[in-house]
């Protein structure tokens, strides 16, 4: 050993302060082998082997001298001390996790109620001028109220109809739920609703939590509670963009707004000691008009009941009359992606689009862009750009700051800390925040520089930053697409799902190639087939390209934080490498086996206990899962065999083959393979010539 250290070891002797260590190792072999310092179990269990100690334990038991002991130190931390694993040479987008990304599952409270908690993020309370901002101003109301109700219930166009009315019951549950979900109290859209009628989420309009004390006015109990329930009512609206509620703890009233960044409250209030501000919010919840309550003014309703947008392409207003949702991403907070089948006003032959609206941070690249440069530049089997803009609301784009918040200053709310603004997920799960104090201003969807990376941002100066600048905004887009289909997962066969499958992996092969993009979000919902299309429309497509980075890209987007769906996540993306193409690649595989696991049959869905809890595992941790799942053949066809509906049990030899081409040896890839995608469309393409299949 150096002089050095032996003199810094001697300068901090360790003394007696191991004492403990070897009186318990005494005791212990009382019981047990004084030699029992092994181990029992020689599996992997982490990555962190006990043996690199088992040299130190012995030397402190037997009490060898400091030198010794630190020498043991250090061989061990040495020893565990793993190689170090691939990482990006930029820091990425950290992912936040989304209760949008939970797939196949009961929703649960054990587990659901954590994804929500985490996805509200930190709700601002005592915000002032809430009330103000959202309620209209009703002087006098006590003598008033009856006249005014009176008044506003006249005429041919009343400001106030017959239609909404408060309704309790809190030992009902409330129609349109996955897991059952009973609203204490609410206001529905229905005259004749009473205790025994049989409401759905659909027709409330503003959402109530009681609780008999004050002391459950807190984010753990009566918050976390009504936010559960505005997930199900914004998820059942399909237009809805934000949810106005209230918590009554007590005696003690608070006002809530639910939006696409989590939620704010306004001071809370004495509704014994404050009769008439009680009346004029109750009253202020019956008369405002659906755009307040927060419904979007942009998808109208015409006199024969079609629902339909306006858009302008081209120079020209072109009418898109909606047919039918597609999907509603069930969350809160988050970009809530909502996607609608239309057709042209006009159009007797009803060609199908697609709408898509979402709430992106305003630094990410518009997806609209990146799907007309992909159209630009011949990419195959991925949705086809009509059109995209950024929703305007009044005189300004739709955002949560200005359009949604009315210009409160969020930053005065009680519990604002100026370092708390919606702390960012690593990959592992635990918070961690963002290390630049930077911000970026957004570009407006005429905007079109397809040369220019979207990372690419000019910052804000200190002097045009707006008050609540320090927390996320998002801001309301909208795109059209020509293509029109279903998740593979509803294929009508089995050689249908894999020819689709193949197509899907072409056009993403294409998109990376020509386009130089990687998708990021590979996933059932994201895969597409249209089975009865007619010509010059594609049979499979990639749709999505919401966090589709460049593949040259040198830094992050800029975004606050971005959110997958981690059941199908590959395992290097879960332990935090660099976004690439291989990763997306060993996507398709998860994408595949979680079918063959949860569909009985052309979209005939099931949950599996032990697999849901791949929504709501730790990163690493569902990283250590798959890697159990892939690590031996004999070991996957067992469990395949196990778990692959009777439906897809003929797919297990064909999906173990795949298995052996995306996880080499039984294990993750180590580097990039440009012929893996051949290889991978050759054993599809031969499996569906398969008799079994």
């Amino acid at each position: 050993m150096a002089t050095s250290k032996s003199e810094i070891i001697g300068s901090y002797p360790i003394g007696n302060r191991l004492e403990k260590f070897r009186d318990l190792h005494a005791a212990c072999s009382l019981r047990h082998d004084p030699n029992g310092l092994t181990t029992g179990d020689e599996n992997e269990t982490s990555s962190f082997e006990i043996e690199c100690l088992l040299p130190l334990l012995k030397a402190i038991r037997d009490g060898e001298p400091d030198e010794i002991i630190w020498d043991k130190v250090y061989d061990a931390v040495t020893e565990s001390t793993p190689p170090p694993r691939p990482v990006p040479s930029f820091q990425q987008t950290p992912w936040r996790y989304n209760t949008s990304s939970i797939v196949n599952s009961s929703e649960h409270r054990k587990y659901f109620d954590p994804a929500l908690k985490e996805e509200l993020g930190n709700l601002y309370v005592d915000v002032p001028g809430f009330y103000e901002a959202f309620f209209p101003r009703i002087e006098s109301l006590e003598s008033t109220a009856r006249v005014i109700l009176e008044r506003c219930s006249e005429g041919e166009d009343p400001l106030y109809r017959e239609g909404r009315r408060p309704l309790a019951q809190p030992n009902k549950p409330i129609r349109g739920s996955t897991a059952e979900r009973k609203l204490d109290i609410g206001f529905v859209d229905d005259s004749n609703a009473n205790k025994d009628a049989k409401c759905e989420w659909s027709q409330i309009l503003v959402p109530g939590e009681l609780k008999n004390d004050p002391k459950y006015d807190k984010q753990s109990h009566a918050w976390l509670d009504l936010g559960r329930y505005v997930r199900e009512v914004i998820t059942a609206q399909d237009h809805r963009c934000f949810v106005h509620g209230f918590t009554l703890c007590g005696p003690n009233m608070r006002l809530w707004l639910f939006h696409r960044l989590g939620g704010i409250a306004s001071e809370q209030f004495n509704i014994n000691n404050q009769g008439l501000h009680f009346a004029s919010v109750i009253l202020g919840y019956l008369l405002m008009t659906e755009e307040q309550l927060g419904f979007d003014p942009t998808i109208i309703t015409g006199d024969d009941g079609l629902r339909y947008i306006k858009i302008n392409r081209n120079g020209e207003e072109e009418r898109l009359v909606i047919d039918e949702v597609i999907t509603r991403r069930a969350c809160v907070a988050g970009r809530a992606t909502t996607c609608w089948k239309a057709h042209r006003d006009g159009d007797e032959s009803k060609t199908p689009v697609v709408i898509k609206d979402s709430w992106q941070y305003p630094e990410r690249g518009e997806e609209g862009e990146l799907l007309r440069e992909a159209l630009e530049k011949d990419v195959v089997n991925v949705a086809r750009y009509y059109h995209h803009e950024t929703v305007r609301a009044g005189d300004g784009e739709d955002d949560i700051h200005t359009g949604v918040w009315k210009g409160l200053d969020i930053t005065k709310a009680s519990n604002y800390r100026s370092n708390q603004s919606r702390p960012l997920l690593s990959r592992s799960g635990s918070r961690t925040a963002r290390k630049d104090g930077t911000s970026s201003r957004k570009r407006s969807s005429t905007s079109i520089e397809p040369s220019l990376p979207p990372s690419k941002r000019q910052s804000v100066s200190p002097i045009k930053r707006n008050i609540n600048e320090a927390i996320p905004n998002r801001v309301h887009r909208r795109i059209v697409v020509e293509d029109y289909g279903k998740p593979i997962s509803k294929s009508s066969s089995r050689v249908v799902l894999l020819q689709a499958l193949e197509g899907c992996i072409e056009g993403y092969m294409s998109l990376y190639e020509k386009a130089g993009l990687i998708q990021s979000d590979i996933s059932p919902n994201n895969l597409m087939i249209n089975e009865g299309g007619s010509d010059g429309t594609c049979r499979s497509f990639l749709i999505d390209l919401d966090l589709a980075i460049r593949r040259d890209r040198e830094e992050s987007s800029g975004a606050r934080g971005k959110t997958g769906t981690r059941a199908f996540m590959s395992i290097g993306v879960l332990l935090g490498e660099g976004h690439s193409f291989m990763h997306d690649l060993e996507s398709f595989f998860w994408v595949l086996f979680w079918i063959c696991v949860h569909y009985e049959g052309p979209d005939k869905a099931k949950v599996d206990e032990d697999f849901e809890k791949w929504n709501f595992l730790d990163m690493e941790e569902l990283a250590k899962l798959k890697k159990g799942e892939i690590g031996d053949e004999q070991d996957f066809n067992s469990s395949a065999k196990k778990r692959f509906t009777s439906y897809y049990q003929p797919l297990v030899p064909w999906v173990n083959r795949l298995r052996k081409e995306v996880f080499p040896d039984g294990k993750r890839w180590k580097k990039e393979d440009r012929e893996l995608p051949e290889r991978m469309k050759e054993i599809l393409r031969e499996a569906c010539a398969d008799p079994k299949v």
